[in-house]
């Protein structure tokens, strides 16, 4: 090389020597200039990729989470064993509820997040001109929403099987109650029955005794069959009782049991102790009619007064306004018949009043009660002073009742009235929503702007829809379950409410992504508003994307040659494998934008970064993680040289790195 003094001191310096030397230091600075760019283009390229990679990661692992919650949540609804009292389905009840407010919600925000988290990346991927995302096996959003469905259909048949099932033991629980009662009163009616009817007491009594015997028995055989309705109820409830499952059925059974083999020895004891008195029955010569005649109307009467008291005592379960009306026009119906009722109890008492006339008036030593029956007027004026008792206890029920159905009814219009304005305006917003992401009106930072206090307005409207579930709280607590003021159900605008939100985010997404779409690819206004013109005019459903045929009449219209059968066929099928890698069949609007400006924009491809590469190896083939390391950053070298594959060629040097298949496999054109 020449110094400046070998030229200044020259009269007449080689001008040969002189371009050769100007020469050499403008190929130098080219040379450091092309391989400053080349690095600069590896650095964009790899930190991209780092970038999409964090964001699949991130991808990956949110939907990991959520499935496995989903897996773990099923079933628990699935699980449909009873509990054995009302206790502990109400228990089932409430924690269902907390897993309703407290477990799910944050994991509709997280499906929620998941969904524009892998829009955002397929958006980013198609921007870099990088291949859409595939995630694992099981983790895609469509798997993602299918056991979402799952999940709300188990969701769905759980409160419905819940709520069965506390009817069920509601009745069951008052079918018992009602067994138990029945079988009581029965069966202190039979204590000591069979030891009457067994006895030998005629064998030695005198003929009017006998004679007393004969009628005594006859009026017991009244009550006999006075009592068999109450047998036959008590069996016909423990037949329920075990259809309906109830869990102590079998001590009900035999209980029954007893009872129904007890009642058939009453009847066998009853017939053979006739038998025997009507052996004896030529010695009954007198009968003391006002003995029999009180015993006769004693029996059916205190019968009656045994079953006014069972159903004054009785339980009642009613769900509505109606039902406990009806009871109410029962009871007053019942109130009615009392009157009559007194004046056959007089009547009975009379007779018995007469009995001691007589006795007085001819001196006759009476021997104890009356023979005929154990039925006293001392007993009869008891149990008719405990049923006049019991009507105004039972008036005092039946109105608290009512003013419970009131207060229910109350409740159902309370809720009816706020679920008819949320449920039409939760629709209203729906169709709004739908309106504005297929409208274009000013900017995409406007419509940003305006979407985002769109969906303010949303948010702010959620007390409404807390008031809603307060109501909707009150009413299960209630016990309450059909509501005719209304056609909605908590559950659907439950459902509705979560649409409109995830709905909202989708569209605010789909802006954004616009957005970055614009900027990536220099978009102007005019034009994306002259795409969403074109896009708008050929979907014709309103749906917000376009149906295969509808693409491609759009292509036609923009004058793409695919209507050819052969050629125009395979063109349509590359370019749908562009805009809708998924297969979906459909194309949304942000897939139409990609699909416009691709041939509009520079981005980067395989060879580009092939070439890169070749110009911080020096032209060849390999590249050296020292070479890495001195052209570019410290993180993205140790990127390179981690993912980069050994070169095996014929020109291999020790340490040599393929930065060839490296670079298609940012492209997806061969595996990373």
């Amino acid at each position: 090389m020449l110094d400046a003094e070998d030229i200044v001191n020259t009269a007449r310096p080689d001008e040969k020597a002189i371009m050769t030397y100007v020469s050499s230091f403008y190929h130098a600075f080219s040379g450091a200039q092309k391989a400053e760019t080349a690095a600069n283009r590896i650095c964009k390229v790899l930190a991209v990729n780092q970038e999409n990679e964090h964001l699949m990661e991130d991808y990956e692992k949110l939907a990991s989470d959520l499935l496995e919650w989903i897996r773990r949540t099923i079933p628990w609804l699935e699980n449909r064993a009873p509990e054995k009292t009302m206790a502990e389905m109400q228990q089932k009840l409430e924690d269902f509820r907390d897993y309703r407010r407290v477990h799910k919600p944050p994991k509709v925000q997280e499906k929620c997040q998941l969904e524009i988290n892998f829009n955002t990346l397929q958006t980013k991927l198609r921007l870099s001109n990088r291949p859409a995302f595939m995630p694992s096996e099981g983790r895609m959003v469509s798997d993602i929403n299918g056991s979402w469905h799952n999940l709300e259909g188990a969701e769905k048949g759980y409160e419905e099987w819940l709520l069965n099932e506390i009817r069920r033991l509601e009745r069951l629980d008052h079918l018992a109650e009602k067994f138990r009662q029945k079988a009581t009163i029965h069966e202190a009616w039979t204590d000591g029955k069979e030891a009457m009817l067994t006895q030998k007491d005629y064998e030695t009594a005198t003929l009017s005794e006998v004679k007393a015997l004969l009628r005594k028995h006859e009026a017991f055989e009244s009550d006999l069959a006075a009592h068999q309705d109450r047998v036959e109820q008590i069996a016909a409830i423990a037949q329920e009782l075990n259809e309906l499952d109830y869990y102590d059925s079998p001590s009900v059974n035999a209980r029954c049991q007893k009872i129904c083999e007890q009642w058939d020895a009453l009847g066998t004891l009853t017939q053979s102790r006739r038998e025997s008195l009507e052996r004896t029955e030529k010695q009954l010569e007198s009968i003391d009619e006002l003995y029999l005649e009180y015993a006769k109307r004693a029996a059916p009467f205190n019968n009656w007064m045994e079953g006014a008291m069972e159903d004054l005592q009785d339980m009642f379960i009613v769900h509505n306004i109606d039902e406990i009306q009806g009871l109410i026009t029962a009871h007053e119906q019942f109130k009615s018949t009392l009157p009559d009722a007194n004046k056959e109890r007089e009547a009975i008492q009379a007779i018995q009043a007469e009995v001691q006339k007589i006795a007085q008036y001819n001196g006759i030593k009476l021997a104890g009660n009356n023979p005929y029956t154990s039925i006293t007027p001392k007993s009869i004026d008891s149990k008719w002073e405990k049923v006049e008792k019991l009507v105004p206890q039972r008036d005092k029920a039946l109105q608290e009742e009512l003013s419970k159905q009131q207060s229910n009814d109350h409740l159902r219009r309370k809720f009816a009235t706020q679920a008819n304005i949320v449920g039409p305006w939760i629709q209203t917003k729906m169709e709004e929503i739908g309106r504005i992401s297929i409208e274009m009106n000013g900017t995409l930072e406007d419509q940003l702007t305006h979407l985002r206090e769109y969906e303010q307005s949303i948010i702010n409207y959620k007390p409404n829809i807390d008031t809603l579930e307060g109501d909707h709280q009150l009413i299960q607590e209630a016990l309450i379950f059909d509501n005719k003021y209304t056609a909605y159900t908590m559950e659907h605008l439950r459902v509705g409410w979560e649409q409109l939100l995830t709905t909202i985010a989708r569209t605010i997404n789909e802006i954004e992504n616009q957005i970055l779409t614009r900027d990536a690819k220099g978009i102007s206004q005019e034009q994306l508003h002259e795409y969403r013109t074109s896009f708008n005019h050929f979907d014709k459903d309103h749906s917000g994307a376009l149906m295969a045929e509808e693409f491609k009449a759009c292509l036609i219209s923009l004058g793409y040659d695919v209507e050819n059968e052969k050629t125009g066929d395979a063109e349509f099928a590359r370019i749908m494998g562009i805009v809708d890698p998924n297969n979906s069949g459909a194309v949304t609007f942000q897939a139409f934008i990609d699909f416009m400006s691709r041939e509009t924009t520079d981005t980067d491809t395989a060879d580009q970064v092939i070439a890169s590469f070749k110009i911080l190896a020096g032209d060849k083939n390999f590249i050296t993680a020292e070479e890495l390391r001195r052209e570019l950053p410290p993180d993205q070298a140790e990127y390179c040289i981690a993912r980069m594959a050994p070169y095996s060629g014929p020109d291999a040097a020790p340490g040599a790195l393929d930065y060839m298949s490296f670079s298609t496999a940012l492209y997806g054109e061969s595996d990373l």
